[in-house]
């Protein structure tokens, strides 16, 4: 019997953006079976709704060419990261690294996460080159200011913006 190698690549992905997609694509190489963990977050005040993020980033991961060969699963989440890994049998976080900055806040994540389950690997990947500098927050604020998102984000995405900014008083 051989064993199913399970990742998690947790995130808000509010919206999910280019720089999720090449992560995504990435990380479900490196195993046999990817979850994208949708978290809640109430916290960070999402624009859109879990339910929402997660039917984004379905489509979007149903774009991916050439498509993952495990394909991708997404599942919203709003306990622990390590009980949402138990829960699916996820022995692998990935995270996504866009600069150094991102390193430290990273690093003690992975570091705490290790310590309420040392059998749960984290693995780094950083961003391609072309997505270093992408992020939600940055796709949001440019957005509200009635900026081109268009190259930053999966073609779904862009439309629902659309939409929302149409539907805006």
């Amino acid at each position: 019997m051989t064993l199913q190698r399970t990742g998690i690549y947790p995130g808000t992905f509010d919206p999910i953006t280019m720089g999720h997609l090449d992560i995504i694509n990435r990380a479900s190489k490196l195993v046999d079976r990817l979850i994208v963990g949708v978290a809640a977050n109430p916290g960070k005040g999402p624009l859109f709704s879990v339910d929402e993020r997660c039917d984004m980033v379905r489509e979007a991961c149903a774009c991916l060419e050439p498509p993952p060969a495990g394909g991708v699963e997404v599942r919203p989440f709003a306990d622990l990261l390590i009980q949402f890994a138990a829960d699916n049998e996820a022995k692998i976080i990935v995270r996504g690294l866009r600069a150094v900055s991102d390193f430290e806040y990273e690093f003690q994540m992975a570091g705490m996460n290790a310590r309420l389950d040392g059998s749960v690997e984290t693995v780094f990947l950083m961003s391609s080159e072309r997505q270093q500098f992408i992020s939600s927050r940055f796709v949001k604020e440019i957005w509200r200011l009635g900026g081109e998102i268009r190259e930053f984000v999966p073609a779904n995405v862009h439309d629902r913006l659309v939409k929302m900014m149409a539907s805006r008083p």
